[in-house]
């Protein structure tokens, strides 16, 4: 078993920076890909940013490629989702993922991951 709990959310204006963490214990992390998830009000969950086991690979949603950065410390047991030039239309609850076996094709699937955090709110205001 592996347990994942976020930080590092919180309120921000449209331009501003976040940086999530998503802390493992249970387990090492880098026996597992990461990937990071969002989910808005009345919306369905959607994939952001996932991150290969030994940190070498990197994957991103379109809409916030150039803008968030994926990062691991392995030796921290820890991923990070390093948010920039954030919009009102990121505010979402974030969750990070834990999956021991996933390839290219389903890492944005998240019933492909076996291991949730409980979520943390990031609210970008206009």
């Amino acid at each position: 078993q592996v347990q994942l709990v976020e930080s590092g959310g919180g309120l921000v204006q449209a331009g501003g920076s976040l940086r999530l963490s998503c802390a493992a214990s249970g387990r090492t992390l880098s026996n597992y890909a990461v990937g990071w998830f969002r989910q808005a009000p009345e919306k369905e969950r959607e994939f952001v940013a996932a991150i290969s086991r030994n940190g070498g690979k990197t994957y991103y949603a379109d809409s916030v490629k150039g803008r968030f950065a994926i990062s691991r410390d392995n030796a921290e047991n820890t991923v990070y989702l390093q948010m920039n030039s954030l919009k009102p239309e990121d505010t979402a609850v974030y969750y990070c993922a834990a999956a021991e076996l996933i390839t290219r094709a389903t890492m944005t699937v998240g019933n492909e991951y076996d291991y949730w955090g409980q979520g943390t709110q990031v609210t970008v205001s206009s």
